[in-house]
């Protein structure tokens, strides 16, 4: 069986304060934006997150107050704001318990996770600070005891290597989130899904997840897909609910569909740096509409036109791309 549809605000309501979650993406390309800002509609709170990278929908949820973990190695919007201000503004006043790792680290994590093992060995920073048993806030936070079958009881732990005498190695636990939550270029309608440039670890966080939900750009026949299966990402066999929603991971990017919305996500940023700047935001494009139809009214045709991928190049054409 494939996965069961629903809607935007029935994907939301699945989730449940205090989940364990991964998106699919990176940095500002192919988030699920639309599902994010439901969630914050819905009052989604003390939510755990797990990223190989965060990116715009990690600083909406945590400036909307929705996130109280956050295990990840980097947060920012590229060239449009290379800060992220709401959960550094989390860090700083203990709102948010983060816990930091080096890129490949998360990685490492989150592929014990898809692989079914309990752990992953890695030399990946190995010899710096971030394995300063100083920096381990989740146990600082009393959290490793056990009680919560999604944190493990040691951040990682370093063991010598039984077989060729090598030296030490370092174990990095698994991650297996409760949700993964998924923007697909196109996904059939028995739910294989297929994205349109780089694959960055979606696979790995579908493979990994107890349960995914799928936000897709458009569902085509499953006939389609099955003509260059080389190109497809996962079957329908691994996703648990799938949304139909165009324009779903705006202001974030969706190769081949449109580009990152560059000066929305900057406005953002600059209204991200207080409280009452991103309230005032979140009030205009969170709550000033009722669902993501009235929020790409809002933004208005002649807007999402101008993001709008030419066929042939996979890329908007009517974007200005800065001069030197």
């Amino acid at each position: 069986m494939g996965p069961q549809r629903v809607t935007l605000q029935e994907a939301a309501g699945l989730i449940q304060n205090g989940d364990f979650v991964t998106f699919s993406g990176f940095t500002i390309w192919r988030r699920p934006m639309a599902l994010v800002y439901e969630m914050i509609r819905q009052g989604k709170k003390d939510l755990h997150l797990f990223e190989v990278n965060g990116g715009t929908h990690t600083e909406v949820l945590a400036g909307a107050g929705s996130v109280k973990i956050w295990e990840s190695c980097w947060v920012g919007h590229e060239l449009y704001g290379k800060l992220g201000e709401s959960i550094a503004a989390g860090q700083i006043n203990k709102t948010i318990i983060v816990e930091d790792y080096s890129h490949a680290q998360v990685v490492a994590r989150l592929l014990a996770g898809a692989y079914g093992l309990p752990f992953l060995p890695t030399a990946c920073a190995m010899g710096t600070d971030i394995l300063n048993p100083e920096y381990d806030m989740l146990k600082k936070a009393g959290l490793r005891d056990g009680s919560n079958p999604k944190i493990p009881i040691q951040k990682y732990t370093v063991a010598a290597d039984p077989f060729f005498g090598k030296g030490d190695i370092l174990l990095m636990p698994a991650a297996n989130p409760d949700w993964a939550l998924i923007y697909a270029s196109m996904v059939g309608d028995d739910g294989t899904i297929r994205m349109n440039a780089q694959t960055y670890t979606d696979a790995e966080a579908i493979k990994a997840a107890d349960k995914v939900i799928v936000v897709a750009e458009e569902i085509v026949p499953a006939s389609y897909l099955r003509n260059e299966p080389k190109l497809n990402l996962a079957s329908g066999y691994e996703i648990d609910y799938l949304v139909e929603q165009p324009w779903a991971a705006h202001p974030t990017g969706s190769q081949g569909y449109y580009d990152t919305d560059g000066a929305f996500i900057k406005k953002f940023y600059s209204a991200s740096k207080t409280k009452e700047g991103y309230d005032q935001w979140a009030e205009e494009w969170i709550f000033g509409v009722n669902d993501h139809q009235e929020y790409l009214e809002k933004l208005g045709v002649t807007k999402l036109e101008s993001l709008r991928a030419n066929t042939a190049l996979g890329y908007s054409t009517r974007v200005k791309r800065g001069t030197r």
